[in-house]
């Protein structure tokens, strides 16, 4: 296993422990801005949310650099993805932190899904698919968003400023965009399919 691929199972590895941060009642206390209260418990998850959301950079980064893309990588590289994302939302929905919009978590999720699925049958046929421009776009909105939600929209709450609440908007656009366009690219598994 090469190096960018280590980073990805690092990245897959990172999930446990950030659902333990995030879920186990730790008493670790709170910081306080004004009348914003944030549980240290979930700036600590962010905070490790968006160092294995980086690890996604790194590992591209060093496979292209060094010449290191493999098939094993353009499979477990999406799927770390799809699996520290659809951790991050679940625990948000759980936490109540989703501005009582836990239907664009579920929209994601099925996104994530269906494309896992399209993959598997493209694999079937021989055909791996790395994901597009539009799809890391569509990845680096949603750890945009997240990372806001985890961090209770601070400090933008500090300026009245809906941050969260708009990237979480812009996540959910790019997600249905990237999804629908994996799936029009790829229309002739299904045409072709008996």
């Amino acid at each position: 296993m090469n190096l960018p691929n280590k980073i990805t199972v690092a990245r897959i590895c990172l999930i446990p422990v950030f659902l333990i941060i995030m879920l186990v009642p730790f008493s670790w206390g709170t910081l306080t801005w004004g009348e914003y209260k944030l549980p240290v418990a979930h700036l600590a998850g962010a905070i490790l949310f968006i160092i294995a959301s980086t690890t996604d950079w790194i590992d591209g980064h060093f496979a292209r650099k060094y010449n290191m893309i493999t098939d094993l990588g353009k499979f477990l590289d999406p799927l770390a993805d799809k699996l520290l994302v659809s951790a991050a939302l679940i625990v948000l929905v759980d936490l109540d932190l989703m501005y009582d919009q836990s239907w664009i978590a579920i929209v994601i999720i099925s996104r994530e899904f269906a494309v896992t699925g399209l993959r598997l049958v493209l694999a079937g046929t021989g055909e791996v698919v790395a994901a597009n421009q539009l799809g890391k776009i569509k990845t680096w909105a949603q750890i945009v968003a997240i990372s806001a939600l985890l961090l209770h929209n601070l400090p933008f709450a500090l300026i009245s400023l809906p941050f969260a609440n708009i990237t979480l908007w812009i996540a959910l656009i790019f997600t249905i965009w990237s999804g629908l366009d994996y799936f029009i690219k790829n229309k002739e598994v299904f045409v072709n399919s008996k």
